[in-house]
């Protein structure tokens, strides 16, 4: 491109990346080009997932939807859904725990004008299978994580669309489980939204289309963090058995939870692989427990992700009381950094190329809950009849986290080959609300444990 002139084209072309909340003016991209900077995508559009997001999904034909796990997150799910569509009609309930499935019964009743018979609230390890089966179009998979292998591949044998919480893999054959029915719902034309939900939060949709477009050129590495204070934890009631405590205290067990690199920061971890596109060769870090107060799991990792190009992310995640908190992502490339704490895209010299404007999407939409929104375009997918996958990034984002946890429990390098062929499987032989062999849950000590 000369010095003095610019084509429509390529201005046209340019000037894509100039979407919501953008600061940079035409100037700054006519400077661009005059440097020999003009911009190269990372992807065009059409090569990469834009979801629609609409304040509410289309209307349509009643959509029967089953609850599995009644929990906090099962029943915010449940109560997301119904804020995001109308004709949406709750007809079955499944849980371990009769008071967590009675509760969610009766508030959906009261609160939300949805009357879930006794006889389709299923109650125990195998409910799942009667809530699919309970003519239900729709199920949300929202038990402790662990089981969502199992339960999604049930799912889709039945030919359900699917809604699964994340994480929705805790170990080497939850993995490959769900790649393999993300495969068999891909055939069957279902709709598999995962509760990854940056990936329908419209400042980090807006921030993926300027690096596709690429505004901060190619990508050359990253930081991600989940620093936040002690999660909650249950403890021991007299007339519980171990497995009723550890599924009530599950998200401060590993075979339950995957431990919070896996629960929690695969939201960062995965934020940085969806917009990077890059794909996880190696991890190497270290952890440690230091002050958590039930289960068998670190409360703090820091772990080099090595990717096969050789770009590195560093992961950081803890969950300590009087520490300094952070949650979120830095990604740096050849001609700017990108950062979800403050929205912008700065340039090297850390000038504003682009920020989210907030003002300004209030004006234009309504709903800005990414929880609600998530299940908007799910909604829209199976009303439009159209095959949505967000099973498998989801699967490979909770493999990543996986892989930087066995890495710090064992003090090793994990490659990605290694973990994914691995025979790993956390699930317990017997499931049953009964007494278990506690001796088998001892917190990993780098360099002894295997």
């Amino acid at each position: 491109m000369s010095e003095n002139k610019m084509n429509r084209r390529s201005f046209l072309q340019a000037s894509t990346v100039l979407g919501v909340g953008s600061v940079v003016g035409a100037s700054a991209l006519l400077a661009s080009c005059k440097d020999g900077n003009a911009l190269v995508p990372l992807k065009n559009p059409g090569e990469f997932y834009v979801p629609e997001l609409p304040d509410m999904a289309i209307d349509g034909r009643e959509l029967k939807v089953g609850v599995i796990g009644c929990g906090g997150r099962g029943s915010g799910a449940v109560k997301d859904l119904l804020a995001a569509a109308n004709n949406i009609k709750v007809v079955a309930l499944g849980d371990v725990f009769a008071d967590r499935m009675g509760g969610l019964q009766r508030d959906l009743n009261k609160n939300h004008g949805q009357n879930i018979p006794d006889d389709k609230c299923f109650l125990g390890f195998e409910a799942y299978k009667q809530v699919v089966d309970a003519g239900v179009d729709m199920v949300i998979l929202a038990t402790p994580p662990a089981f969502r292998p199992v339960h999604f591949q049930y799912a889709t044998q039945k030919g359900k669309h699917s809604f699964m919480e994340k994480p929705i893999a805790v170990d080497a054959k939850g993995y490959r489980t769900i790649m393999a029915s993300a495969k068999q719902a891909q055939a069957k034309n279902l709709s598999v939204v995962t509760g990854t939900q940056r990936h329908h939060e419209r400042r980090y949709v807006e921030a993926n289309k300027q690096i596709q477009a690429g505004l901060i050129g190619e990508i050359t590495g990253g930081n991600v963090y989940w620093n936040q204070s002690m999660l909650w934890y249950r403890n021991r009631q007299q007339e519980w058995s171990d497995m009723e405590w550890m599924i009530r205290d599950w998200v401060n067990w590993t075979w339950l939870s995957g431990d919070h690199i896996v629960e929690q920061h695969v939201h960062n971890i995965d934020v940085f692989l969806w917009m990077s596109g890059y794909k996880v060769a190696k991890a190497t870090g270290f952890g440690s427990r230091q002050r958590r107060v039930t289960g068998d799991q670190y409360d703090n990792f820091s772990i080099d992700f090595e990717m096969e190009n050789g770009v590195h992310l560093h992961s950081m995640c803890r969950q300590i009381d009087g520490c300094s908190n952070a949650v979120g992502e830095i990604i740096y490339g050849t001609k700017g950094v990108y950062s979800s704490f403050d929205n912008t895209i700065k340039d090297l010299k850390g000038n504003v190329l682009w920020k989210y404007d907030d003002e300004a999407a209030k004006a234009e939409f309504k709903q800005h809950n990414p929880y609600v929104l998530e299940h908007v375009d799910w909604v829209n997918h199976i009303r439009k009849g159209t095959m949505h996958d967000e099973a498998t990034e989801c699967a490979i984002s909770s493999l990543a986290g996986v892989m930087g946890r066995e890495s710090a429990y064992t003090g090793r390098t994990i490659t990605w080959d290694e973990m994914s062929k691995s025979d790993m499987d956390l699930m317990p032989a017997k499931l049953e609300l009964g007494d278990m062999d506690m001796e088998s849950y001892k917190v990993a000590v780098p360099g002894k444990t295997r």
